[in-house]
């Protein structure tokens, strides 16, 4: 476990790195290392009162000067897409119907052979859906 102690926000964006070397308890050769980059991020909160506060200092800027006032004031029409995709929700469906096709072997069934699916087959639309 790898803590940082004094977080600051003259610390975010930095750069540290860590290395990580693995070795036998009884020998002192290395058996691999790592090196490991880690950057200080400021948490979501923080991230967004800077958002605010530098959105409060554009819109002070923009209201001392007239011509820039008429022409970026204009509000953003963003729409965020919220759910899932279409994509995502038409794997599910495939892979809620494979698993329920019968598997291959079971001869009392009235849909065709060529759509029973074989034990790996189901295993693999199982592990996509979860």
């Amino acid at each position: 476990v790898i803590r940082h102690r004094d977080v600051r926000a003259a610390y975010y964006g930095v750069i540290d790195k860590f290395r990580l070397q693995v070795s036998e308890q009884s020998q002192r050769k290395a058996l691999g290392k790592k090196e490991i980059i880690a950057t200080l991020l400021p948490s979501a909160k923080e991230q967004q009162q800077q958002k605010e506060e530098e959105e409060k200092r554009i819109k002070e800027h923009l209201a001392e000067s007239v011509f820039f006032e008429q022409t970026l004031c204009q509000p953003e029409n963003r729409t965020a897409s919220s759910g899932p995709s279409l994509l995502t929700v038409f794997l599910g469906v495939v892979c809620v119907a494979a698993l329920m096709l019968p598997t291959l072997g079971e001869m009392e069934s009235l849909v065709p052979l060529y759509l029973h699916l074989s034990v790996n087959q189901k295993l693999v639309a199982a592990y996509v859906l979860g």
